[in-house]
């Protein structure tokens, strides 16, 4: 029976990373079309992790929020999405029919989550309408388990940064054990394996170590797709969010990635003795821009 997997999931830079790494995964149910399983779990969430790519190409991680149901798979290929960002974020403008776009659904709560990337079929004043290109899912380590509640916080300004991270950046990435990262696949990669795609981090309080403009990630072991770091082999450029669940403060980042495939084990922090660094371009903390904590 044809289960719509995609023969040739990977482009040039996920099978390399892979290589690099010392094999990809024994298998790769990457779909064209969403399973029933992924249809029911999306409508459940209170929020999507979204990347897009802004005008110059620079990928831009983003939230998606609304009570549970305000996301609807009405078919295999397509995702309705009640929401858009508000003008405050720098991914509002670039939510556009045709843009590529990646999708995250995770749930805290069971540590679920599965992918939906592809491109803006439709999008109004109400939300968002999905093409889906590729569907996956994700294995749950790492999630740091939290049972959301909706909060009513009273928003905040903006502070726009450039380079090294402020102090208040600077201390919401060293209490995090949470992180969401989008990246591209670049020009070179096409067909079912090009796009945007975003991808959780967790770890215990401090896994990203913050120095001036510079963040360390370490990579560990997960389901060897390699998505994120593939894709940053082809394009470096990439983006990162980190939530503040207690104020609701988000951080989005800009900036560039480095491999560091022979980094010690305890310079990385992980098992795989891999890191990557990111150098922050430009940022944006947005005040009690999150609506649910816990």
């Amino acid at each position: 029976m044809d289960d719509h997997r995609i023969a040739q999931p990977f482009h040039a830079g996920e099978l390399r990373a892979q290589g690099l790494a010392g094999g990809g995964p024994a298998g790769a149910p990457v779909r064209s079309r969403m399973p029933d399983q992924h249809r029911a779990f999306f409508p459940l969430l209170p929020f999507l992790c979204a990347a897009v790519a802004d005008g110059e190409g620079w990928p831009l991680a983003t939230l998606l929020q609304g009570e549970p149901g305000f996301v609807s798979a009405p078919d295999a290929g397509r995702l309705d999405i009640a929401a858009l960002p508000p003008a405050d974020d720098p991914a509002a403008p670039w939510i556009a029919p045709g843009a590529d776009i990646g999708l995250l659904g995770i749930d805290l709560s069971t540590r679920r989550r599965n992918r939906a990337n592809g491109t803006v079929a439709a999008r109004d004043d109400d939300g968002l309408s999905v093409a889906v290109r590729q569907s996956f899912g994700n294995c749950p380590k790492y999630i740091r388990v939290r049972d959301l509640r909706r909060h009513r916080r009273a928003r905040g300004d903006t502070l726009v940064f450039a380079g090294a991270l402020p102090p208040d950046a600077a201390a919401l990435v060293a209490c995090s054990e949470t992180m969401f990262v989008a990246t591209a696949s670049g020009a070179s990669a096409a067909d079912a394996a090009r796009g945007l795609d975003i991808s959780h981090r967790g770890g215990p309080a401090g896994f990203v170590r913050v120095d001036g403009d510079t963040l360390a990630v370490p990579d560990y072991a997960g389901n060897r797709y390699f998505n994120t770091l593939g894709n940053l082999l082809l394009e470096p450029r990439a983006s990162l969010l980190f939530i503040d669940f207690g104020s609701g403060d988000l951080l989005q980042l800009q900036g560039t990635a480095q491999m560091h495939w022979d980094a010690r084990a305890s310079d990385a922090g992980g098992a795989d003795g891999r890191r990557w660094t990111f150098r922050s371009v430009r940022g944006w903390l947005r005040r009690a821009a999150f609506a649910w904590g816990g």
